[in-house]
């Protein structure tokens, strides 16, 4: 190989313990950086980093059994070594047993930690011998730590899932969030059945597997999705990545042709773009969001898809901007929230949210929605969204948003992973019904 992937993945997941940036920016960076690597060797850090960090739980759960120095007590880089053998012990059958412990040895050793060389071996091996017969906790005795270790997601969430879904549904979000999770992509709406035809057979010619989503025509879900980025038709705004759940949420609102959109948490911006689509011909939208980094991001989608009915700008959207009260036809508030709805795509965030940090978003999604519902005009539509799975930021905002102001609601969606083709998310759609 002509660089180490693992020592490449070990530093990928020192990055990550010192909260440089969040896994899937991490790992991105780290695959367009090491790109004239071979593709097996590419393919072997990406699931190496992203396995490990999925299965975190899992993997310190039996760690601590072999082991006389606690996960938690380890050393950072001792503890993310051991993590990712004991990933590739359990989970890459195509990776010897012997080359795994030997390799994490050599990295001990390279990276100054050659005195614990014999403990490295040791607990390796022993992980190895039995990994044919390792045990979860008792499922019928605690059910809670059995599916918190099983599915590698923190007790708090499970407990949170359980309560308000039950143990059913709760299994199959939990399951399905492990599951292998495709990027969804969607086809410029400007595009006619057959250039869109034409293309899926492009990009399947190019190795990437296409399935068109059951419920939103033009949005397909892709698998060895690394070729479509590469694409000239990709750079010239034929498509991007939205989940399905984004899409129908956006149609829920009912735009029209010739209407005024706000959207006030926009980036990185597909939601507003599909808003200007509608809107076209005679519509606007108007994109805001709270620092010039993210508004880069939604500038750099709008350009790409060459959309000419949409503003981009810098707007800190707990506070009003007395210049667009009762203006819009319709308003877009996909508001920050826990993100426990994507944790099959962002799989460190189910390790940093906490109980009392989602009481912070609670409150922050009240303080947004309180300086900005006044952007509606009478008869005009809200619609409220989020990318999570929890009733306090979801059902329960909604009942909040008819009980502090005049609106009605209309419409309103949960989507579950393990039930629904899409990402956990939710929208609730309101018409403002007070009049003069």
């Amino acid at each position: 190989m002509a660089e180490n992937t693992r020592e490449i993945v070990l530093d990928t997941l020192l990055a990550l313990e010192r909260r440089e940036d969040f896994s899937h920016r991490l790992i991105k960076a780290v695959l367009d950086k090491y790109r004239y690597l071979e593709e097996r060797d590419r393919a072997f850090i990406k699931r190496l980093a992203e396995g490990t960090i999925e299965r975190q739980i899992e993997l310190d759960y039996y760690l601590d059994q072999y082991s006389k120095v606690p996960a938690r007590k380890m050393k950072p880089l001792i503890r993310c070594l051991m993590r990712m053998s004991v990933y590739q012990l359990l989970y890459m059958d195509n990776v010897p047993d012997s080359a795994v412990c030997n390799e994490a040895c050599k990295l001990a050793q390279k990276r100054k930690f050659g005195n614990l060389k014999g403990f490295v071996n040791g607990v390796l091996r022993s992980v190895a011998r039995d990994k044919e017969h390792l045990k979860l906790p008792d499922a019928e005795k605690d059910r809670v730590n059995y599916l918190s270790v099983k599915y590698s997601m923190p007790v708090w969430i499970v407990e949170l899932w359980l309560k308000q879904y039950g143990r059913e549904q709760t299994g199959k979000m939990l399951q399905s969030l492990l599951e292998i999770h495709p990027v969804s992509v969607r086809f410029c709406r400007a595009m006619s059945q057959e250039e869109r035809g034409k293309l899926v057979e492009r990009l399947r010619e190019q190795g990437v597997a296409l399935e068109e989503n059951r419920e939103v025509p033009g949005l397909y879900l892709a698998q060895n999705s690394e070729k479509l980025f590469e694409m000239p038709e990709f750079a010239a705004g034929k498509y991007l990545v939205q989940d399905a759940s984004s899409v129908l949420a956006v149609e829920a609102a009912g735009i029209g042709r010739g209407d005024f959109v706000m959207d006030i948490c926009a980036a990185p911006g597909g939601k507003s773009i599909l808003a200007a689509e509608l809107a076209a011909p005679g519509g606007r939208v108007l994109a805001r969001d709270v620092s010039a980094a993210k508004t880069a991001v939604i500038e750099e989608n709008l350009s790409r898809m060459g959309i000419q009915n949409m503003t981009v700008e810098v707007w800190d959207a707990t506070e009003t901007d007395e210049a667009y009260c009762e203006k819009a036809d319709v308003l877009l508030a996909d508001v920050p929230c826990s993100g426990l709805g994507v944790l099959g795509k962002k799989r460190d965030i189910k390790y940093r949210m906490t109980p009392e940090q989602t009481e912070e978003i609670v409150r922050l999604q009240q303080e947004i929605l309180a300086h900005s519902w006044q952007y509606v005009r009478k008869g005009g539509i809200l619609l409220y969204s989020t990318c999570t799975i929890h009733t306090k930021e979801n059902e329960e905002m909604a009942r909040w948003i008819t009980e502090h102001f005049p609106f009605v609601l209309e419409n309103e969606r949960q989507f579950l992973p393990g039930l629904d083709e899409t990402d956990g998310f939710y929208y609730a759609k309101f018409r403002r019904t007070d009049t003069e």
